[in-house]
């Protein structure tokens, strides 16, 4: 996980359209990057949920949410059609901002140790500097936390 204080690395990665999205074209917008595990599984589809549920409140206060997981475009089309998700999902098949952001990580699960994606949230302020950081996130309750700290 990269520390608060410092300059969140730039990256392009297309969407669930295949348009391309700069982090640094959110230049003065506070921007919520959230890295997720998986596309339409139970934790993810809460997180998302409750990120698109609450997106009024986050333009609001000036915020943009970007979520990253190593599914495809079509897979995260899917899931936003699915559930009517009201953000922008990139796609990072190739891990480059994953490993970027440092959340590929081991990861044991039922005794199984494999590598995977650790669910970790990113506030990144105006400037693109991370002011808050966290990688024991809870899916379902994510979004409100991350609402509070703007």
């Amino acid at each position: 996980m990269l520390e608060t204080g410092t300059k969140a690395p730039d990256f392009e990665l297309p969407d669930q359209d295949g348009q391309m999205h700069k982090l640094s074209e959110y230049r003065g917008k506070k921007v919520i990057l959230y890295f997720y595990p998986k596309d339409n599984t139970p934790g993810c589809t809460k997180q998302a949920c409750g990120y698109s549920e609450r997106m009024p409140q986050f333009m609001e206060k000036g915020a943009v949410i970007l979520g990253i997981s190593k599914d495809s475009v079509a897979s995260h089309k899917k899931f936003v059609e699915k559930y009517g998700l009201a953000f922008t999902l990139l796609a990072d098949p190739e891990r480059k901002v994953i490993e970027a952001y440092d959340v590929w990580k081991e990861k044991k699960n039922y005794g199984k140790v494999a590598m995977g994606v650790v669910r970790t949230t990113y506030l990144i302020d105006e400037e693109g500097t991370i002011v808050k950081a966290n990688d024991k996130v809870k899916a379902a309750d994510d979004p409100k936390k991350m609402l509070g700290e703007i």
